[in-house]
């Protein structure tokens, strides 16, 4: 075989290998990351059916689904349209921002989050993460660019309520890992506290360790790398640009962890992680036999008491609350 045809066998032979990596990549993209925003479709009745606590589950979300709400759109640093609901519950009242998980939706994932503020009277803003619920966008990024979508909202709710108001950044899985990643950003001062339930430490982490549990007979590390390269190529994100325990480590903003001790999901471990890298006030409490995103449901008396504490906590020591004392 002459030279030339040696080089083009070649050629073509690099040409099929990087085409075969690139459609993996994509494969792997579009079943992980992909993720076309659409309406909450929540079948309130299916709970009861599938969970211990589902009838409690159940009452919750009829209870918010009925509730009345003002519907508030923003836009994104990089110009994705981002869609929530905002519930009035008082004049005046803090106002908790609760962001949901990963392929989920707020009336679900917030749905402990919800119940207990409004008992509380606080006022209650639930996103729809990008590419998510009637937000825009189709690339979940597991919190890599959701946490300036969640500072973006911070900035909307204190240009709306004002300097006076109180803010609390809350959230469930992905959206736990959205708020502890924000923390480490430029937020307004009337944030006075974080709650982060069930979050995992990064993307890079977390996707490994699904990947270790789904794949246990494939090479980890390859398949890894193939897929992030599916996630610059067509996601425009790079899963290991952001992580939780860097973002805490210089923030000042008292933070709340919790996570259930029988998370096979999100392991347990990964917000201890995130508990010891924090650098400012913190508390971690975790909720024996509560699996990934039910550790409300499991123990609601020592679920509320933990949160009711720490928001007590944080706006005894607010700026409002001091100077009001010194009147």
């Amino acid at each position: 075989m002459k030279k030339s045809h040696l080089v083009a066998a070649g050629a073509a032979a690099t040409a099929a290998a990087a085409a075969s990596v690139l459609g993996a990549a994509y494969g792997i993209y579009r079943l992980w990351f992909y993720h076309a925003a659409q309406p909450e479709d929540i079948k309130a009745e299916e709970l009861s059916k599938t969970l211990p606590y589902g009838e409690q589950m159940k009452k919750d979300a009829d209870a918010l689904a009925a509730a009345s709400y003002e519907a508030v759109q923003i836009t994104a640093d990089d110009g994705t349209l981002l869609a929530g609901r905002y519930y009035h519950h008082a004049d005046g009242a803090p106002v908790a921002i609760i962001f949901h998980g990963y392929k989920g939706f707020a009336r679900r994932d917030g749905m402990g989050g919800y119940t207990l503020c409004k008992r509380l009277g606080y006022n209650v803003l639930l996103p729809d993460q990008r590419s998510h619920g009637a937000s825009g966008g189709h690339t979940i990024t597991m919190g890599v660019k959701e946490r300036y979508d969640c500072r973006a909202w911070a900035y909307w709710a204190y240009k709306h309520f004002g300097p006076e108001t109180p803010l609390f950044l809350m959230g469930v899985s992905m959206g736990a890992s959205t708020v502890l990643m924000a923390s480490g950003l430029d937020l307004p001062d009337t944030v006075r506290g974080i709650i982060a339930d069930c979050g995992y430490t990064s993307p890079h982490d977390i996707c490994r360790k699904v990947l270790a549990q789904t794949n246990s007979h494939l090479p980890i590390g390859p398949i890894y790398t193939v897929g992030r390269l599916g996630t610059l190529v067509f996601g425009r994100f790079d899963p290991e640009d952001a992580d939780c325990r860097q973002a805490v480590a210089k923030t000042n903003i008292p933070i709340l962890f919790i996570h259930g001790e029988a998370d096979d999901f999100v392991p347990c471990d990964m917000s201890r992680e995130n508990y010891e890298a924090c650098a400012g006030r913190k508390k971690l409490v975790t909720i024996p036999g509560a699996g990934h995103a039910v550790a409300y449901y499991v123990d609601i008396p020592a679920y509320e008491k933990a949160v009711t504490d720490f928001l007590a906590d944080c706006l005894q020591d607010s700026p409002e609350v001091a100077q009001t004392n010194q009147q």
